[in-house]
């Protein structure tokens, strides 16, 4: 059984010191993987906000926040497997997290498995788009 304190990511650390600390301050994700780890966890907690600000800039002007609250508030978040990854760490400029985030949405459970784009601007990492 989940602890309720647990992080949704799956880290096995506590909400309050793991995706907390960016969805609520100025600490930023130092990798990829923890960037689409908090994302993930952003969803489970309604932080659409910090989905949008992460989101790559150019994008932003397209993201739709009722689409996302709605998704998010209708979902059983049931857990998050980072199935691989390619670069992405502190001193990279790029990198790909595949995952899998597997939820129930509209009573049918979903387990898509994404490989997704991240790119760094200006030190912070931003999710880009779904690829491959």
């Amino acid at each position: 059984m989940t602890n309720p304190s647990d992080c949704p990511c799956g880290s096995k650390n506590t909400y309050d010191t793991c995706c907390s600390k960016f969805h609520i301050s100025d600490e930023i994700a130092p990798t990829a993987e923890a960037l689409m780890r908090s994302r993930y966890s952003a969803f489970v907690k309604h932080e659409i906000e910090y989905l949008k600000q992460t989101l790559w800039p150019a994008n932003q002007k397209h993201f739709d926040e009722m689409e996302y609250l709605v998704r998010a508030q209708n979902s059983i978040w049931v857990g998050l497997t980072i199935n691989d990854k390619e670069d992405g760490n502190e001193d990279d400029k790029q990198g790909t997290v595949t995952f899998t985030a597997v939820s129930m949405f509209n009573g049918a459970l979903t387990k898509p498995e994404e490989k997704s784009l991240f790119r760094k601007k200006n030190g912070r990492w931003y999710y880009v788009k779904p690829i491959g």
